[in-house]
């Protein structure tokens, strides 16, 4: 039981992680109201790919 609900809190970081990645065009200007949004968008795909990434290490690390 422990294990599934491990499973599915890395699936939804993950989940989370890609929807960073694929809407930061629309998340930085919807949150942000700063002049530079390239950067602010650069860097919201960053973090986006390293949330991904911690979530597929826990689901990883929770299965084996």
């Amino acid at each position: 039981m422990l294990q599934a609900i491990g499973i599915l809190i890395g699936i939804l970081i993950v989940l989370l992680g890609i929807i960073m990645i694929y809407d930061a065009r629309i998340l930085t200007k919807k949150f942000f109201g700063f002049g530079d949004q390239n950067e602010a968008t650069n860097g919201l795909k960053i973090l986006g790919f390293i949330v991904a990434i911690v979530g597929g290490l826990i689901i990883y690390f929770v299965r084996y």
